[in-house]
């Protein structure tokens, strides 16, 4: 089986806001989502809910952005 990059999502209290998707950027996040709960046996929901995770992920991992955040600011 696949090891997708994201793990279970935790429930947190989210701040609201309005984003509109590409219809197929959409269809991935289901299909993600379907993915997803097949790998960790937790249903996901909403696949909105995976854009979080996924943007802090990518924070995370972003070594340019690691770079630039530790660059003193004038």
């Amino acid at each position: 089986m696949t090891k997708l990059k994201l793990g279970a999502i935790p429930d947190d209290k989210p701040v609201k806001i309005t984003l509109e998707l590409p219809a197929a950027l959409h269809r991935d996040l289901v299909a993600y989502g379907e993915a997803l709960s097949r790998e960790t046996g937790q249903a996901v929901g909403d696949p909105i809910r995976l854009i979080a995770p996924m943007v802090e992920r990518f924070i995370a991992t972003d070594r340019g952005f690691a770079r630039a955040r530790k660059v003193p600011r004038a």
